[in-house]
C-alpha cells in the first residue's frame, strides 16, 4: 500500500473515532503489521509538527489519537461554545420525580398524575436527556414509554434506581389530599 494512502487512512480512521484507538487495531484496519502501522503513526506525528498543523496525533499508552495543537489554544476557546447549563424548575422536577418512580410511563399517565399538560416538560426533560423514549405500549394508538436515564442517574449521583429515596406512607396520603384539594379549588373557578 502506498505510505500517503495508508496515512490517509489512518488519519480518517483517528478523525472519525474522536478517541484513541489502539494500535493493533489500527494496524488491522490498514491490513498491516503493527511494526510498520506505527511507524507511519510517527511519521504522521511528525509530519503535523513539522508543518505546525492544528491538529496532533497524541500516543497514549500503546493507542493513538488525533486532537487540536495546543499551541492554538487560545483561538479555540474563542469559538468554542461553553457547555449548556439547563435550570431544572419545579415543573421540570415533579416530572423527573414522576418518570423516575412510575416508570415506565406515558405522557398521558404523567398528565393524569399532574393534573395538567406534561408536553412542555416532558419534552424538555428529554432534551437534557433525562429521560428517553424506552418502549411502547400495548395499546391503541401504540403511546410512548418514559423512562429515566444513566445521565438521570449521574445528575442526582446515584448508582441504580433502587437507590431512589422512598416515600413514606404518610407522605402519599398527604400529596393525594393536597392533590384532591388542588383539583377541586380548579373545579370552583
Amino acid at each position: 500500500m502506498e505510505i500517503r494512502r495508508a496515512k490517509a487512512i489512518l488519519e480518517a480512521i483517528l478523525f472519525t473515532m474522536g478517541t484513541a484507538v489502539p494500535l493493533p487495531a489500527l494496524a488491522a484496519a490498514l491490513e498491516q503489521d503493527v511494526q510498520t502501522t506505527e511507524k507511519l503513526l510517527h511519521s504522521m506525528m511528525d509530519d503535523y509538527v513539522q508543518e505546525d498543523r492544528g491538529i496532533r496525533l497524541i500516543e497514549l499508552d500503546g493507542s493513538f489519537q488525533m486532537c487540536s495543537n495546543p499551541d492554538f489554544y487560545e483561538y479555540l476557546i474563542r469559538i468554542a461554545a461553553q457547555p449548556k447549563k439547563y435550570v431544572l424548575t419545579d415543573v421540570l422536577l415533579e416530572t423527573l420525580s414522576i418518570v423516575a418512580y412510575k416508570q415506565p410511563i406515558t405522557k398521558a399517565e404523567i398528565d393524569k398524575i399532574r393534573g395538567v399538560s406534561s408536553e412542555h416538560a416532558v419534552n424538555r426533560l428529554v432534551e437534557f436527556g433525562l429521560i428517553e423514549e424506552v418502549g411502547r405500549l400495548n395499546a391503541p394508538g401504540r403511546p410512548i414509554l418514559f423512562g429515566t436515564t444513566e445521565a438521570f442517574l449521574r445528575h442526582f449521583g446515584i448508582g441504580s434506581l433502587e437507590e431512589l429515596p422512598a416515600i413514606a406512607p404518610e407522605q402519599v396520603e398527604e400529596f393525594k389530599q393536597e392533590a384532591e384539594e388542588e383539583a377541586q379549588l380548579r373545579l370552583d373557578i
